[in-house]
């Protein structure tokens, strides 16, 4: 069981690094244009995203699947930015449809996202003679972390939007254009 916590605390620690914000920018991304009335969504589009992180993560672990680390630290700005660019460039469409949409993005970028730290943890979890568990665990302390992400930007959504009277609208584009902007940097400087 102590095991248990020393994962969880690492899967907390890992999305939650500030060193390491690639993560939380990928959240703001991907909740930014939700609001507090979309929790249950936004919970659901957080939860795709650790999905994928997980695939790969265990397919990783259990030495299924190797990709380049130089490609994959490359590909997480760039999911970063596809992902700010389209809050910006969306048009209103049919809801329900691009919430599937969405939610198979969050899931295909978390795929790309769970091999950026895949050689680290199993390197970790090497020393383990049942790895199950602490998967488990560093998922779900991941999990969690991305949920204070989420409730940090839709409270402050929310007093942007409803304190100081910003237009959704704005506040969307003003979110995504800032994480697009770093983003890019970002992918440029690993090119």
């Amino acid at each position: 069981m102590q095991d248990f916590g020393i994962y969880f605390a690492l899967g907390l620690q890992h999305i939650l690094d500030l060193s390491g914000y690639d993560h939380i920018l990928f959240v703001i991304a991907l909740c930014c244009t939700y609001f507090i009335k979309d929790w249950r969504k936004v919970i659901i589009l957080v939860t795709a995203f650790t999905i994928g992180h997980s695939l790969t993560l265990a397919l990783s672990v259990f030495n299924l699947i190797r990709v380049d680390t130089v490609l994959i630290e490359f590909l997480i700005p760039v999911t970063i930015v596809v992902t700010a660019f389209s809050n910006v460039a969306k048009r209103r469409r049919r809801r329900t449809r691009t919430d599937w949409l969405t939610y198979g993005y969050a899931l295909f970028f978390g795929l790309i996202h769970g091999l950026g730290f895949s050689n680290y943890l199993r390197s970790l979890l090497g020393k383990e003679s049942s790895i199950t568990g602490p998967l488990f665990a560093f998922n779900l302390g991941l999990e969690l972390g991305q949920l204070v992400i989420v409730f940090f930007v839709l409270l402050v959504s929310f007093i942007a939007t409803g304190i100081f009277a910003v237009t959704r609208r704005d506040w969307t584009f003003f979110l995504s254009a800032a994480v697009f902007g770093i983003a890019f940097v970002m992918a440029l400087e690993r090119l």
